[in-house]
């Protein structure tokens, strides 16, 4: 049982959310974010928290970004492109009920911490550059930070308050 309100984009992503965890979730419609689910999202943030879990593709990011300039301290998970993806069709609605269970299991909360990571570090640990699309999918996809370029990734690192230890660990574990 999820306490936190489950945001997704379309109605079969809250299908397949609840065919994996017992939560309740309400959907955005994609872009088409009402005044009045906003209100429920808002409430909800102060209440009981939220998890936004949109997509893994740019508009699930641009949603995302939205909706936490709109409610902040909202939580977030993130699904990995890969297992969300049928065919061309990339969204929630396409993964396991195992692998919703595991993104929302790896919630990840905004935190304000100072700058640690710098996209020369990025460089240093082979997450910028040449080979580096690999290693920064499966670092994002272990830390639940999702995947993606460089400059985002090294905010996400900072935004989600994750450790050099915890970085390292993770850069350990790849091949």
């Amino acid at each position: 049982m999820i306490q936190e309100l489950v945001v997704v984009e379309g109605k079969d992503d809250i299908s397949a959310v609840k065919r994996a965890v017992e939560a309740d979730v309400v959907c955005t419609h994609g872009f088409g974010l009402t005044e009045d689910i906003l209100k429920v999202i808002e409430n909800a943030a102060k209440t009981r928290g939220v998890i936004v879990f949109t997509d893994p593709d740019y508009a699930g990011d641009k949603i995302r970004r939205y909706i936490d300039k709109r409610v902040p301290n909202c939580k977030h998970a993130y699904l990995p492109r890969h297992l969300g993806k049928k065919g061309d069709n990339i969204g929630i609605e396409n993964a396991t009920p195992e692998s919703i269970f595991e993104a929302l299991s790896k919630v990840q909360t905004l935190v304000d911490n100072e700058t640690t990571f710098t996209l020369q570090d990025m460089f240093e640990f082979g997450l910028n550059g040449e080979g580096s699309k690999d290693k920064r999918r499966f670092v994002g996809e272990k830390l639940g930070i999702g995947y993606c370029n460089s400059k985002q990734f090294v905010n996400r690192l900072n935004n989600y308050g994750i450790t050099i230890e915890q970085l390292l660990e993770v850069i350990n574990q790849y091949k």
